[in-house]
Formats: structure tokens, C-alpha cells, sequence
């Protein structure tokens, strides 16, 4: 379920299409966004049977277990709809990075789920290429409306239109995070610091970090913002906190070279430069934290089970909200996927819209949030005693996310067919300079002009 892996070429080809690596082709626009009108509500009674394809089913233990156990249920208070759960079609370790290849290679023979689990970064994509159902259409927008504003705890407002595109939602979003900086509390202490006062600028995580080395000879800080495998959502946020964008508010021009994001990218060359940052790959700083072996990390709350069982009984575990620029304020952005529908049969479309609901309402949520670590985005439930208020007290870690999501600005998508090489390839120059010393503005220059020929492209 990590968001933080890159998608990679499938390991399928079972037409020409599909020998391309990532989205550079897609199918046409037929089939089940062709012509959408309303599904009609299930008949008392009416057999209806639904794939539901999601990345949770392709990860050991809480994950698949969770999302089982959801399936479950829904099944028992819907006993007319059976729902095939199944992981995406690839080889890749991590199956989310596997998501739009199988989808694209199940279209190509006509045999797509009806419901996908598809990440926000993929929006642009999934909508004008892949065609998900516009569900204002499917069941109408008053419907669509009531789903977000629940029976008793609405969806927290900055995110109920995460999955919308010009005006219109089509996809619910589901699970997701803010950049949270998580620590090490007895490093801290050991290097005379306060976990109580954490570090509120990038400048104050710095002199923290070095401190801890210094002190106690383990890692000071890790940014998992900065690689090719962490994706761009992180290093959006801290290119907006720094007052830029890594794609114009027009959608025409890529400006991940312009001053605001070089200077975020040297800022954190320079952590690396002063020992500040340990030179690690993603999944060696994610296991050094989970050791205690690393005073911070930036990370998403999608590892908070991770953190919390390795510090369990052996060190204090922290969390702050994402530090910030001096004199700037701090813009979380965010992490996660929505669900959107892909069903072309009016009764598989309105069966998958019940499935939605049920994963995006209040009991889902209640089971999600203890059981993973993922926002619940009915954000009421953590003030209601039968819904997480015992959960949320248990938990300091929820308060800076919760937080954030009213600061939220959303994981903007690259448009047209090869948004994965121009997101790769901004990524790939991020990662050259912060890790391997090259010169930040000419590697951020050379890599925009090379992918700029890219963006938008069929």
C-alpha cells in the first residue's frame, strides 16, 4: 500500500499496446465512460457480482487483512453483491506500482475491474485517458454529495474534491496522509533536545540532526521526499512551502527548476553535504527508523504501524507536523488514492457505488484508522465515543495530521500520456543533487527542458 514506490514498466504484453512501458498509450475512449447515464438502484433481490481491484490486497498483513475483513462485511450487509477482490496484474514487489499497467492491460481485452484504487497522482490520467465513470453522472451529484456529507460525520472539506476534475467527482477519495515528522524521542534527550519541542523549521531540523550525530552517533534527519521511489507528492509540499510549483497553475509549464523548488532542493544537498541527512535509500532510513537508529524522518502515516511496532517498549516514538521554511508557512500536501469506477453494465456501476460507500463511511473508516494508521477523513469520528474518540486519545500521532488537513493542498497530476517519465525524471534530477552532489540548477534545468517535451503529449 506504499505510496512511495514508482510505477514500473508491467511484466504483461498481451497486445502491442501493453509492450510500451507505463501509460505512454491507452486505450480508446470506448467502453465504460463512452456513454454514462444513471444506474438505476438495485432491484430487492438482484444477483450482481464486481471486481474490485486494490493494491491493499497485495500487501501482507494489515493491509490485506484490514481490507478482507472490509470486504467481508460489506458482503454481509449486501448479500446480493459478491465482490472478487484481487491485487493488480504485475511482478513489481510492491503492487501499488503496478496500478495503471494492469488496468490499462484488463482494458485492452475488455475485462477491466469495475472498481480500481487508483492514486491521486494518476488523476489526470485515469480521467481523459482511462475514462473512469463520472460518478455526478452515474447516480447524480446530489448523491454523490450526500456520500461526502455522511449521516452524522461529513468528509473534511479540503479533501472531498481531491478526486474531482472540472467540476465533476470521479473518484471518492479513500486513503491518504499528510507529510508527518516523526521522532525518536530518546535521541533527543540523549542529545539534549526536548521531543516536546520539535523542530518547526528546516533550519531548526538541521542543527537537531547534527546535534543527535554528534551525541550519540546515529542518523540525525531523513526527508523521503527526495528519491525517484517516494514519487512527488512529498516534494510538492515542500516545493509549495517554499512559496513554488513543480507544474504551472495552468497545466502548460513544468517549473520544478525555477528558484523556489532549486532552493528547496539545495537546502537538502546541503543536510546531506553537513552530515546532517544519512545518504540511504528510502527503505533502509524507513528500517533505521523503525530500529531507532535515525532521530527523524518526513513520512507518510501509512508507516505509522511500522514506527509504533518497532519502537514498542524499546524507544519513544513522536510525531510534529512538516517543518516549514523560515518566515514561510508550511503546505502539507497529499499522499493516498481514490476509488473510481470502471464498470460499463448499469447494475455492476450502481453495485460498485454501494461498494464505495461502504469503504468510505464511518465504519470503514473506524477500522481503517486503528487498524492501519490512514486518516480517517470523516474527521468527526475522532470526537465520537463510539466511533475513535478512545482511539484518538491513545494515539498523539493523529493530532499534527488531522491539522494538516485543513492547510491541505492537493497532489497536483502531471497531464497527458507520459506523466511517469516527466514525474521520474523530475525526480530522478531531485535525487542526483540532493544524494549525489550534482549542481542543482543546471541538473533541474537540463531535466525540465528534457521532459517539458513531454508534458501533455498523446
Amino acid at each position: 500500500m506504499r505510496r512511495s514506490l514508482s510505477l514500473a514498466c508491467a511484466a504483461l504484453a498481451v497486445t502491442p499496446l501493453l509492450a510500451a512501458c507505463g501509460p505512454d498509450v491507452a486505450p480508446a475512449a470506448t467502453g465504460p465512460a463512452a456513454q454514462v447515464g444513471k444506474a438505476p438502484s438495485l432491484a430487492a433481490g438482484q444477483q450482481v457480482s464486481i471486481v474490485f481491484e486494490s493494491y491493499n490486497f497485495g500487501q501482507a498483513g494489515a493491509w490485506t487483512d484490514t481490507f478482507n475483513e472490509l470486504i467481508g462485511a460489506f458482503q454481509k450487509e449486501h448479500p446480493n453483491i459478491k465482490v472478487t477482490a484481487q491485487k493488480p496484474q504485475g511482478n513489481s514487489a510492491n503492487p501499488a506500482t503496478d496500478t495503471i499497467s494492469s488496468l490499462q492491460s484488463q482494458m485492452a481485452v475488455g475485462t477491466p475491474p469495475d472498481v480500481a484504487q487508483l492514486g491521486f497522482s494518476d488523476l489526470d490520467f485515469t480521467v481523459n485517458q482511462l475514462k473512469a465513470v463520472p460518478l455526478d453522472d452515474l447516480v447524480g451529484k446530489e448523491v454523490v454529495q450526500a456520500n461526502f456529507d455522511g449521516a452524522a460525520h461529513p468528509y473534511a472539506d479540503r479533501v472531498r474534491t481531491l478526486g474531482d476534475w472540472n467540476g465533476k467527482t470521479y473518484g471518492v477519495p479513500f486513503v491518504l496522509s499528510t507529510p508527518m515528522l516523526y521522532l525518536n524521542g530518546d535521541l533527543f534527550e540523549a542529545a539534549g533536545l526536548d521531543p516536546a519541542a520539535p523542530p518547526k523549521t528546516w533550519a531548526d531540523v538541521e542543527r537537531a540532526a547534527k546535534a543527535i550525530k554528534e551525541k550519540t552517533g546515529k542518523g540525525g534527519a531523513y526527508v523521503d521526499c527526495l528519491t525517484k521511489s517516494a514519487k512527488d507528492w512529498c516534494f510538492q509540499a515542500l516545493v509549495r512551502s517554499n512559496g513554488g510549483r513543480v507544474l504551472s497553475e495552468d497545466r502548460t509549464k513544468l517549473t520544478f527548476a525555477e528558484p523556489a523548488a532549486a532552493g528547496v532542493v539545495r537546502t537538502m544537498q546541503g543536510m546531506v553535504k553537513s552530515g546532517a541527512m544519512p545518504n540511504l535509500t528510502q527503505q533502509q532510513a524507513v528500517e533505521a527508523f523503525a530500529r531507532g537508529d535515525l532521530g527523524m524522518i518526513l513520512e507518510s502515516s501509512a508507516l505509522q504501524g511500522t514506527f509504533v511496532k518497532g519502537s514498542q517498549d524499546k524507544w519513544k516514538l513522536g510525531a510534529a507536523a512538516m517543518p516549514g521554511f523560515e518566515g514561510k508557512p508550511a503546505v502539507p500536501t497529499n499522499s493516498g488514492a481514490a476509488l473510481f469506477v470502471f464498470a460499463a453494465d448499469p447494475a455492476k456501476r450502481r453495485a460498485a457505488w454501494e461498494l464505495i460507500t461502504y469503504l468510505t463511511g464511518e465504519r470503514a473508516y473506524t477500522t481503517i484508522a486503528t487498524k492501519i494508521g490512514y486518516l480517517p477523513l470523516r474527521t468527526g469520528l475522532v470526537e465520537d465515543a463510539a466511533g475513535l474518540k478512545t482511539w484518538a486519545g491513545q494515539n498523539p500521532y493523529l493530532e499534527p495530521n488531522l491539522e494538516q488537513l485543513t492547510r491541505l493542498e492537493p497532489w497536483v497530476s502531471v497531464p497527458g500520456t507520459s506523466y511517469l517519465q516527466v514525474r521520474d525524471g523530475m525526480m530522478s534530477a531531485v535525487e542526483n543533487a540532493v544524494f549525489q552532489g550534482a549542481d542543482v540548477d543546471t541538473t533541474l534545468r537540463a531535466e525540465q527542458d528534457k521532459v517539458s517535451k513531454l508534458l501533455g503529449g498523446r
